[in-house]
Formats: C-alpha cells, sequence, structure tokens
C-alpha cells in the first residue's frame, strides 16, 4: 500500500489519541502548560530534522507569515481551547459532539473562501457523518450528572471557537500553503503556536507541572506522534485533496477516541456508539469516494478522493 491509501487511517488513529491524552497529561501538568512544553519540544526538534534533512525554508517573509499564522490557528487556539475547556470540566462527549460540527462547518464556508464545491454525495456524506456522530455521543451526553460534574456555558463556548479556529485554519492552509517544503511548514506553524498559547498559559494558569516519567511519557507521545507524526501527515492530506474531504475525517476521531477510553480508562462502550461509529464510517466514505465527473462539469481537477488525501 502507498503512503496516499495509508495516510489517511494513519493520521485518524495517531489524532484520536490527543482525546486521551488531554485527559491523562492534566495529571501532571495545567494543560496550556502542558501543550507550552509540547510545542517547544516540537519546535526544536522539527528545526533539528530541518537541519539534517535540508529542509528549504520560505524564500519570502510573507510565506513564512502565512505558515506561522497557520500554526496559530490549527495548533494554538485550536487545541488551547479544547485542552482548557476540557481542563475546566467540559466532558470529552460533549467536546466530541463539538469537533463533529466541524466538517460542516469547513463543508458550509470552503465554497465562499476557496471556491471548492461540494457533489451531493459529499454533502449526505458529511450529513450522515455527524448524525453518526451524534448518535455515538449524545445518549453518553444525556446521562451525564450536572449536580455531580457541573457544566458552564464559558469553557462550552471556548470550544466552539476552538473548533472554528481549526476550521478557518485548515482553510487557510489549503488557500496559502499549497507550495513549499512541508518540514519547514511544520516548524514555522509550532512557532505561532507557541507565540499565542505562552502568554495564555502565563497568564490563565499556575503553569502547574509535576516532574515525573509519567509526564515525559506523555510529552513523549503528544510530541513525536501527534505533533510530528500526525501533523506532518495533516499537512499532507490538505495538500493533496480537497479540504472538506480532509475535514471529513474528523468525524472518526471522536468514536475511536471512546474505544480507546474503553480500553484505558474502562470507560463504557455502548451500542448506539457503536451503530454511530458505523453511520460515520459511511458518512467518511460517501465524502472521500472518488466520482466521475461528466465532461460538461470537468472545471477543475482534484486529486483521487481517499486513496490518494486529506485530513
Amino acid at each position: 500500500m502507498t503512503l496516499d491509501r495509508l495516510a489517511p487511517a494513519i493520521f485518524v488513529l495517531l489524532w484520536s489519541t490527543g482525546w486521551v491524552m488531554a485527559k491523562y497529561a492534566g495529571i501532571y501538568a495545567d494543560p496550556l502548560t502542558f501543550l507550552v512544553l509540547r510545542y517547544l519540544l516540537a519546535t526544536l526538534l522539527f528545526i533539528g530534522f530541518c537541519l539534517a534533512t535540508g529542509a528549504a525554508w520560505p524564500k519570502t517573509w510573507a510565506a513564512a507569515g502565512h505558515a506561522v499564522v497557520s500554526g496559530i490557528f490549527l495548533h494554538g487556539l485550536y487545541l488551547g481551547a479544547v485542552w482548557w475547556a476540557i481542563g475546566q470540566g467540559v466532558p470529552a462527549a460533549i467536546s466530541g459532539i463539538i469537533a463533529g460540527l466541524q466538517p460542516l462547518m469547513t463543508a458550509a464556508v470552503a465554497p465562499a473562501l476557496i471556491g471548492e464545491n461540494l457533489s451531493g454525495q459529499q454533502k449526505l456524506g458529511l450529513i450522515l457523518g455527524f448524525l453518526g456522530i451524534a448518535l455515538a455521543v449524545v445518549p453518553k451526553v444525556m446521562a451525564i450528572d450536572t449536580g455531580v460534574t457541573p457544566i458552564h456555558l464559558f469553557p462550552v463556548i471556548i470550544n466552539v471557537l476552538g473548533m472554528a479556529a481549526v476550521t478557518y485554519g485548515t482553510i487557510y492552509q489549503k488557500r496559502h500553503l499549497q507550495d513549499g517544503d512541508i518540514r519547514s511548514i511544520a516548524t514555522l506553524q509550532y512557532v505561532g503556536a507557541l507565540i499565542v498559547t505562552l502568554p495564555l498559559a502565563f497568564f490563565l494558569e499556575d503553569m502547574r507541572v509535576v516532574w515525573s516519567v509519567q509526564l515525559f511519557a506523555a510529552l513523549g507521545w503528544a510530541v513525536l506522534g501527534l505533533s510530528m507524526g500526525a501533523i506532518a501527515l495533516l499537512l499532507y492530506l490538505i495538500r493533496r485533496g480537497q479540504v472538506s474531504r480532509a475535514a471529513s475525517l474528523i468525524y472518526l476521531v471522536p468514536p475511536l477516541a471512546a474505544v480507546q477510553a474503553w480500553l484505558f480508562f474502562d470507560e463504557a462502550l455502548t451500542l448506539p456508539m457503536i451503530v454511530g461509529t458505523v453511520i460515520a464510517v459511511t458518512g467518511v466514505y460517501l465524502t472521500n469516494r472518488k466520482t466521475v465527473s461528466s465532461p460538461q462539469k470537468k472545471r477543475r481537477v482534484e486529486p483521487a478522493a481517499f486513496s490518494s488525501q486529506d485530513a
């Protein structure tokens, strides 16, 4: 199998572990503080990787600025909002539903911002994906006792703003960073993430860190598995295909994270979650399935669907 075929599955598997990581890492550090450590290490490792492999750096300040700005939205504002909200008590189930809105938001704004039109099949796939994720997660949300686990509105709003940030960041990446070396772009994106996350951690948190083997293990996976492995695949996939198709893969993350929570934290895995996951997978398949365009509709050529693309 080629990387084009394997990349979507590998990305979803890696990215889904971030939900479990957010829960686990909170034991050993404040959420934004942990992200600062993660982004700092990722930046240093990516710089070393770029120097060792002879990566080409952006030739203009404008190109470098686009990479930094995309990192502010894709990493700094998105993950910062999600991790902070979970740290403030937003249940992972509700955060999963919010994340599930991203593909629909991406599909709604992509035609206006980058002229990316969806077929009827793709629209159906996006709707099925959202319905599947809702079916998987809503029963769990309804079972939450707000007297025991109070849910405050402000952290939920911050979580929604984080979803909006990653939606804009994905489109911004597609619009301004179609060219250039992915290695150096990823490096500059983490610089952007640090620029926004460090002051937020300083002003909003005590910057608590419990130095331990467990903390370094969490950082190791967060940096190598997520910040380097998953993000490199995300950049590759965005460049290879439609943004809306890429975003549709996010539907698979919360159900897969629920399976991981069942395996590692003994959280319940219910029948609605299983059925919802199957529906979400069907929606992603329809969104990414290659369609044959008629000669009259051949306005622009997109890369082949799920087998050669996106995230």
